[in-house]
């Protein structure tokens, strides 16, 4: 009855045929449509930043994956005394330590070991870390939505 009503109002108003406009009502009922959709996109929006986020955090550990491997090329083979600093030098799009944003931190150095972690805006962690043998895994912690999933492995 209402989209009829509607229909046949606006039918008239684009022939010419009166001046009637639409009602209070009609407006009001435009304008709570409008407020439900409006609800509904917003967090949509806020949380695909937060994906955006994480995603650069997980750009940047893996760009930290590959400074590690140039380190330890350039210092026979071992990870150990390598720091957020010396990446930075390989690398300069890295950032060091204390530094803000997707800031790379260096973790369980030794001869065939390393973890290399990006924190993110959203205060999640992006890891990767690389055992003796050559073995890699690739972890996450959540501290808000965001690109990390449940089970803790975002390579998958």
């Amino acid at each position: 009855m209402f989209l009829q009503n509607l229909r046949a109002k606006v039918g008239a108003r684009l022939n010419g045929e009166g001046e009637a406009g639409f009602t209070l009502i009609e407006l009001l009922v435009v304008m709570l449509i409008l407020g439900i959709l409006a609800a509904i996109a917003i967090p949509a929006f806020f949380n695909q930043r937060e994906k955006a986020t994480d995603a650069q955090a997980k750009s940047a550990a893996r760009t930290a994956e590959t400074a590690m491997e140039t380190y330890a090329t350039e210092h026979g083979g071992s990870y150990e005394n390598a720091t957020s600093a010396d990446l930075h030098k390989i690398e300069p799009t890295l950032v060091e330590e204390g530094g803000g944003d997707n800031e790379i931190e260096v973790s369980g150095l030794g001869e065939e070991e390393f973890t290399v972690t990006a924190v993110a805006g959203t205060e999640n962690t992006f890891s990767i870390s690389r055992e003796a043998g050559g073995t890699v895994d690739f972890s996450c912690t959540v501290e808000e939505n965001g690109g990390c999933p449940d089970e803790g492995n975002w390579n998958e």
